[in-house]
Parts: C-alpha cells; structure tokens; sequence
C-alpha cells in the first residue's frame, strides 16, 4: 500500500498574472503581491497578420533597411534658409490649386473646418471677393485641391494654402554627398481668430494677409542677415525646457525670439513694429517651423527601401493615412475622435471634429508624444502627473525602433526620446501612435474648443504590414 506524502502549502506567495488584468485585480484585493502582464496574441491573434510579421521579422534586410531610417531622422540637420511665396518654391503647385492637409479628398468630403480655411484661403488670393464666391469656386471644382504631403510641404490642423502664401524653405543636406532635400511649410498664424482654426471671418483673412505681407518679408529679411537656422538643435534645447514642440513650442519660440532679436529690432519701419506683434503674440511659431524640418529629415529617410518605419502620418479630418519610407502608396481609415481632452467652458466631444493636420510628422521624428515625459504641459491632458506623461512616452518607445540622440528628457533620466515608429511593431502589440493635438469645433466655425490626444487607427498600420508582407511574396 502507497501513503500519498503530505503537501505543505506554502504560507506567502506572490504572483504573476499574464492575461485579463480581472485576475491581478483579485489576487490584489486579497493582500497578495501581484504583477500584472499585459499580454495578448500577437495582431489579436489574425492569422494572415501573423504570417505577414513572420515574413517581415524574418527578413534580414529590413532591421538593415530601419536602422539606416533611424540614423537619418536622429543625425540629420535641418537649416531654415528662407522664405518665400509657396508658388515661386513648392513644386507642382502651379495656376489655381490649394495644398491641404491629410491625404487626398474631393470637396464633397471636406470637414466643415477646412472647408472653411479653403475659403479663407482663395479670398486671400484674390480668387474671389468673399467667403459666398470663394465657395461658389471650390463647389464647382474651379480650384484644384491637393494634399500638401505630395509637394514635399506640410501644413498644420485645418490648414490650405495657395501660391500667395510664404511659406518657410527648410534644407537638409543629407551625408554631404551634394544633394539636398527641401520641406516647407507656412508660417505659423497664431492662436485666435485663424483659418488653421477653421475660421473663414474677416480677420481671419486679414491673418492670412498680414503673414503674406509683413510675417514673409520679415522673416527673409531676418534669415538673409542671421544666416541659417539649425531647427531641431534650437528644439532640441525647447525640448529640456519643457517643450513637446507640438502642444507646448513656448520654450522653443522664445529661444527663437532671442536669437533673431537684433535683427529684428533693425528690420525696416514698415515690418518692423507689425512683426513683433504677430511674433509678441504667437507662442505657437516654432511649431510649422519644426513640421517642416521633419519633413525634410523623412524626405531623405524615404529613399531608404525596404523599411518598416513609418514616415507620413498625417489627417485631413476625414481620413488618416499612413505610408512607410520608400512605399509607393498610403494606407488610410477613417479620421478618429480627439480623447483624452479638455475643452473650453461650454464645449464637449459632440462639439468637437476629428483629428486634423500634417502636424504628425512630429511624432515621427521623436518629437511631441515621444516627448512628452518630459513636459508639465502635456501631462495636463494626460491625466496631470508626470508619470501619465512619461507613460505616453514609454508607449511610443514600445512601438519605436530607435532612441534620439538629440532630444534628452531630464525628467526620465535624460534618456533620449523613442524615434522610428516601426509598422510591425504597432500592429504586433496593439499600440499605436497617440498625437497631442488641439481640436476645432466640428460644425459651427469658432475654431479651437479644446486640446487632446487622438489615437492613431490601427488599421492603417495593419495593411501597411500586409502590404509590405506581399510585397516579399
């Protein structure tokens, strides 16, 4: 006869729960020490989207093909060099054309903010007389429309500009081989009563005017006696001062500030005293200023093939697009809700319209979401702790490929900000790109309402891997 032997059950344990966080929470409530896993089947368990990460893992040439991306978007330097009307530098835009944020859309599908900046835009250019005519033009196709991404030029929220507008020429100058790649982007209209806000109001259009006028010339004036500007070094620094250089560019503007400040004071009578008021008035200039030099930096990251990097992000409040270097097309869904957001006294998300702008191309860079551990700004709208800020920062780094060497958050340690969203990284965990942003109200033309965090849609990035996927047969 066998005596079964005695079991002695322990009299502490502690645990380890991989799976539905209710089992952490339980053994929790019970006193026991427990450590909750987030874990879940790779793409929620699809098992064509399994197979497409297996080929795309297993494939040596595209880690080759991604490091090279990173190292492009971490060393590359971006220079301001001048500025000029969008007609006489942005290529392919030529006669009667308007460049809009986000991918392709016809007018029909146009948000209610945009269509409202288009307006303002044709009216500044002398199109039509009025907002009345200005639609009139739109509605019956008299006026091309067509994404800014595809003329090497980005535009911000509810943006559309025309060859009349200044826009800044930013130069990157790639391993110094000789060749040169340029980005542009408007100068920044400021906060308040602005077409980038989806206002399409008599000074609306005189901002449109006074940038064309005053904001453009000014600038040149500046740069040709300043010389170039070195852009993500003057953020780089905005960055240890608090910037996310996306929500928050107060540190960085005012750096800029102090840069050009004597050759501001010897501008000419006539730009002199409008300039610093608009320049006095605008915290947000640096923004379009660093969207432009990304730009730059995932134009040259773009003639690397084979890479699972993203770098085009952008939305037109009705879709969002993404495209990986050197593919030859976008993938796009549906525009989402701004969330995580707070809004201005008599405003809620019923009010609010869908993501907009090319401001995204931050992100990709290392810029806003990744830096925003490091930024009591954004921690506002994160829940307001620095450590919901430094978690939306440990986000990107889960989906990222590399670290900045240039953007350094002191308030993690002075770790560098995660830079190189990789598509199968995002389809792989579920986590995808969160971009702070403000937010326009949808329908009724009184322009920002609020400020939040739009979650990028992740079915964007899973047929990016399947197409990627194909491609490798």
């Amino acid at each position: 006869m066998t005596t079964n032997p005695t079991v002695e059950l322990p009299e502490r344990i502690e645990v380890v729960n991989i799976g539905l966080p209710m089992f952490t929470d339980a053994v929790r409530e019970q006193g026991v020490p427990v450590v909750g896993v987030d874990w879940r089947p790779p793409a929620d368990g699809r098992l064509d989207v399994v197979r497409a990460l297996r080929v795309l893992y297993a494939d040596p040439s595209i880690e080759r093909a991604n490091a090279e991306v990173v190292r492009r978007l971490d060393t590359g330097v971006p220079q301001l060099r001048t500025v000029s009307p969008a007609g006489a530098v942005v290529p392919g835009l030529t006669g009667r054309m308007l460049l809009h944020c986000g991918p392709a859309i016809t007018w029909d599908r146009v948000c209610d903010p945009l269509r409202r900046s288009m307006r303002a835009a044709v009216v500044a250019e002398g199109w039509a007389s009025d907002v009345a005519g200005a639609d009139e033009l739109l509605a019956t196709g008299a006026i091309a429309l067509s994404p800014a991404n595809d003329h090497d030029t980005v535009v911000p929220m509810a943006s559309a500009i025309g060859p009349g507008t200044p826009v800044l020429v930013v130069e990157h100058r790639g391993d110094g081989d000789g060749r040169t790649w340029r980005a542009f982007a408007p100068l920044n209209q400021g906060p308040g009563e602005t077409p980038w806000f989806g206002r399409d109001t008599d000074a609306a259009i005189e901002r449109l005017r006074l940038l064309r006028d005053v904001g453009g010339p000014a600038v040149a004036a500046v740069l040709h006696e300043a010389g170039p500007l070195d852009v993500l070094a003057l953020a780089a620094q905005g960055v240890a001062m608090g910037d996310d250089v996306h929500m928050r560019v107060q540190a960085t503007t005012n750096l800029l500030t102090r840069t050009w400040l004597a050759h501001i004071a010897a501008l000419p009578d006539g730009l002199r005293e409008p300039f610093a008021g608009y320049l006095a008035g605008n915290h947000l200039f640096c923004l379009t200023l660093a969207m432009a030099a990304a730009k730059s930096l995932q134009m040259w990251a773009d003639e690397v093939p084979g890479s699972t990097i993203v770098t085009s992000m952008s939305r037109n409040g009705t879709d969002y697009a993404v495209r990986t270097a050197g593919a030859s097309s976008r993938q796009s869904a549906a525009a989402p809700p701004v969330g995580e957001a707070l809004y201005y006294s008599g405003y809620g998300p019923e009010d609010a319209a869908p993501d907009i702008g090319d401001s995204a191309v931050l992100e990709l860079t290392g810029l806003g979401g990744p830096a925003a551990g490091n930024s009591p700004s954004v921690a506002a709208f994160l829940g307001g702790r620095m450590a919901d800020a430094a978690a939306a920062t440990e986000a990107f780094r889960r989906i990222c490929a590399g670290t900045s060497s240039r953007f350094i958050l002191p308030a993690m340690g002075f770790a560098g900000t995660p830079i190189g969203v990789d598509a199968r990284l995002v389809v792989e965990t579920g986590v995808t790109p969160k971009v702070t942003t403000g937010i326009l109200h949808a329908h009724a033309g009184v322009g920002q309402i609020g400020a939040g965090v739009a979650t990028a849609p992740l079915s964007c990035f899973v047929d990016a891997v399947l197409a990627l996927a194909a491609e490798r047969g």
